[in-house]
């Protein structure tokens, strides 16, 4: 990055990293009440939520995707199975394979956690012009993959 930017950018570009944090941490703060609520842990209940948008997945799958290490997984999904919202299967073409699918019958009312949530950011998104939506869907995409590389590379 040049260091010859405005001070007016310089300014923006700090308050674009602090609010940056701020919703990063309101983000795992949210998602922390509602594992506790539904008795789980953050990392249970933001699998469950990768299943769900992802359909069912391997083990490695769900390590790529996380970034977690095939160990943390298979305990995570041991987890999650123990607590009856997944099942593991045998890929009926490679029996090899086992894939983790959610247990849709187990998770009642768990969507509903997330009424107000959704409301708000769809009132908040209608503010919006198409432009700017996809200047944020734009900035969302790229900054999840920088996170998500990021990930695997914490000792």
């Amino acid at each position: 990055m040049s260091t010859d930017i405005s001070e007016h950018r310089k300014k923006l570009l700090e308050s674009l990293f602090v609010a940056g944090r701020e919703n990063s941490n309101a983000v795992v703060m949210f998602h922390t009440a509602v594992a506790a609520h539904i008795g789980l842990g953050m990392t249970e209940e933001k699998a469950l939520d990768l299943l769900q948008r992802r359909g069912p997945m391997t083990a490695g799958e769900i390590s790529q995707h996380t970034g977690l290490a095939p160990a943390s997984v298979s305990g995570l999904i041991d987890r999650l199975e123990a607590k009856g919202l997944v099942h593991r299967t045998r890929d009926t073409r490679d029996k090899r394979r086992v894939i983790v699918e959610v247990d849709y019958g187990k998770l009642g009312g768990f969507a509903n956690l997330f009424d107000e949530l959704v409301a708000g950011l769809t009132e908040l998104y209608m503010g919006y012009t198409d432009e700017q939506l996809e200047v944020i869907l734009d900035f969302l995409t790229r900054a999840t993959a920088i996170q998500q590389a990021a990930t695997p590379q914490v000792p």
